[in-house]
């Protein structure tokens, strides 16, 4: 008998593991199925990226192994985008790594700076790359709640001084998924002042800092002073790009944090596809042009879901980044059966706030992944879920 691994097993799962099969089933039955589960746009990639990428796929150079140095003119682009974004510039060679999109190099960090009973410190709600490269590579995870009241900010001076004595690796991510909460510069500088007095890693996953709306400006951490002593930050062409297969995205810091985590890459990948580097350097080229539109689109998206919600009966802000709306649920009713419900009854898929960990409760994710009339009209159905769930609930007091 094949015995697993105690890391394999204390994975937690994927949210709604079983969503794609009843998604399929509903299909077939000739159910008009409404996704938006998954944070991954409808918009196609940028036709320079395609263009670049075929004509990269006739060239045979760019199908050998890139290996860790991957393709100079990625590094460069990116090295170019950060300058041009942030103000700040960093090394095309020695302080930028190319990633096999940013959930690679996010889930292989705790490899590079974690011992067997080290803690990493993640957030829940939160990316499941996070702890589960935290428990593959032998940490212990500590969870730090995202509540409403702090806005949803990690708050790393409610941690315990025992535990941030063992703490070696901490995950941020603003603006965040799957709340869509931003973090002012205020809060950074407080979780940067802490990082260096303790000494812990601050890996700031930053991969949706270009979808932002109503005028804000995503901020880098390293334009706090001090983040380069301690911080690495991650960015994806998935989601400001449209390239979510693509699989591409970078990491930038100090030469011996990127060092770190190249030197774990070298021994579980061969890095990125060439032509994908290469595609991905074209795009970053023209980043302010090609993102315009994908952002407006979303803004667009948001205010059209945000009202339709609220009529339907539903109470939530309309957030200032990311592609998400995090809603409430009434007190009581459980984030997991609402999606199912949602799903089974009105063919829209929805992620309970459960599936980000148990501080997700209480909530559910939309992606801003469809037009917005496909919104309006998967808003109304859940709106009908509500008010069925309500209904149930007002049926068992009695």
């Amino acid at each position: 008998m094949i015995h697993f691994s105690q890391r394999l097993q204390a994975l937690p799962g994927y949210p709604l593991a079983e969503i794609p099969t009843i998604k399929r089933r509903l299909i077939a039955s000739g159910m008009d199925v409404i996704d938006l589960g998954a944070g991954d746009n409808d918009t196609p990639p940028p036709q320079i990226a395609v263009e670049t990428m075929a004509e990269a796929l006739h060239d045979p150079a760019y199908s050998k192994y890139g290996f860790q140095q991957g393709l100079p003119a990625f590094r460069e682009a990116a090295a170019r985008w950060v300058e041009r974004r942030f103000g700040h510039q960093f090394d095309p060679m020695s302080e930028t790594l190319p990633l096999i999109g940013s959930k690679e190099g996010l889930s292989h960090l705790p490899f590079a700076v974690v011992n067997p009973g080290d803690v990493t410190v993640v957030p829940e709600p939160g990316y499941q790359a996070y702890i589960g490269g935290s428990i593959l590579a032998g940490a212990e995870p500590y969870i730090a709640p995202l509540r409403p009241e702090n806005d949803f900010l990690l708050d790393l001076e409610r941690v315990p001084a025992a535990v941030l004595q063992r703490a070696r690796l901490v995950f941020v991510n603003y603006p965040n998924n799957p709340t869509a909460a931003v973090a002012n510069m205020e809060y950074l500088e407080r979780l940067v002042s802490l990082c260096r007095h303790h000494e812990i890693l601050l890996a700031y996953d930053n991969a949706y800092c270009d979808l932002t709306f109503d005028g804000y400006r995503a901020p880098s951490i390293f334009e706090i002073p001090g983040a380069r002593d301690v911080a690495l930050e991650f960015f994806s062409l998935s989601k400001s790009f449209s390239m979510t297969g693509w699989r591409i995205g970078f990491a930038v810091g100090r030469p011996e944090l990127v060092g770190a985590l190249t030197r774990v890459k070298s021994y579980t990948d061969t890095g990125p596809f060439l032509a994908v580097q290469k595609a991905g350097a074209a795009a970053l080229d023209q980043a302010e042009a090609l993102v315009a539109p994908i952002r407006d689109e979303l803004e667009r998206r948001r205010d059209a879901a945000v009202a339709a919600l609220r009529e339907a009966g539903f109470t939530l802000e309309a957030p200032k980044a990311a592609m998400y709306l995090w809603i409430p649920l009434p007190e009581g009713v459980a984030s997991a059966a609402f999606a199912r419900r949602a799903l089974e009854d009105t063919g829209v898929v929805v992620l309970p706030g459960s599936g980000f960990g148990p501080a997700g409760e209480g909530f559910f994710r939309i992606a801003l992944t469809v037009s917005a009339d496909r919104l309006r009209t998967a808003a109304g159905r859940l709106g009908r879920t509500l008010d069925a769930t309500r209904r149930g609930e007002l049926a068992s007091a009695t």
